[in-house]
């Protein structure tokens, strides 16, 4: 019994610090930002940007490579373009015209039950990051300007790097990062609901939130933000170009009586 236990305190003693070694080598193996770029009412960007270390790569390079170029297959039918950085990174944008096709465009991306991107999932079968998120906005537009409330739901409880074969390659936790930034012109607000139970880390500067998702659980992010309404400016504008040309032919504003 007491050479049992020795032994196991001797193996364990020897092997833990390779293990430990290990892990630190591999700790953000997989840098995943994405980002909602808001430019004005009709014009806007969903950006992702994906890195990974050269150790996951070395572990599984072709499974890697699978996923990034299922990622590709996947931005290509929603009219995206892609960027290869390198072996390990890949940056993709896919445009959205407003709020509606924004979130069209990212449900289809991230959530794999819909139809339009089911068959490159199925003909990849490659999903070395595991997630699933879902977008909703609601838009309210004030003539001059459109106020946006928009709501994101990012489910990580599954979330794993696997193999093709559905193994384990590393158990993810702290080994995956993952990040949403949202850009918007004015008035970015971060709104903290009752449904989360532990606000996430967010970082504000100007025009920008970026908030760092927890692995292991459903992450929620809710903000609001206002774009300019050009149709609304554009209204006002040709009422008032109107009005000064009526001025300037009649010398007085329409319905005013100066007798």
């Amino acid at each position: 019994m007491n050479s049992k236990s020795g032994f196991g305190r001797s193996f364990l003693s020897l092997f833990m610090p390779l293990f430990l070694g290990l892990l630190t080598l591999l700790s953000g193996c997989v840098r995943y930002d994405v980002g909602v770029n808001f430019y004005q009412q009709h014009r806007g960007e969903i950006v992702q940007h994906i890195r990974l270390s050269e150790q996951l790569t070395s572990l599984s390079e072709t499974e890697a490579n699978k996923w990034l170029d299922s990622i590709e297959n996947r931005s290509k039918l929603l009219q995206g373009r892609t960027k290869r950085v390198s072996g390990q990174e890949l940056i993709v944008t896919i445009p959205f015209s407003n709020g509606r096709e924004l979130t069209d465009k990212f449900n289809e991306f991230f959530n794999p039950k819909l139809t339009k991107v089911t068959q490159a999932l199925q003909e990849d079968n490659s999903d070395l990051v595991q997630l699933k998120a879902e977008m909703s906005i609601k838009q309210s537009n004030w003539l001059f300007f459109e106020q946006n409330r928009l709501n994101i739901q990012v489910d990580l409880r599954a979330l794993g790097v696997l193999s093709k074969q559905g193994n384990i390659i590393i158990s993810p936790g702290s080994l995956v990062d993952l990040e949403f930034a949202l850009n918007a012109p004015w008035g970015l607000n971060n709104i903290v609901t009752d449904q989360e139970s532990q606000p996430l880390n967010l970082t504000e500067s100007e025009n920008q939130l970026v908030w760092q998702l927890k692995p292991g659980q459903i992450n929620i992010i809710t903000a609001s933000f206002w774009v300019p309404s050009y149709l609304g400016l554009g209204t006002v504008g040709i009422i008032f170009l109107m009005l000064l040309g009526f001025l300037a032919k009649y010398r007085r504003f329409p319905g005013i009586n100066y007798s």
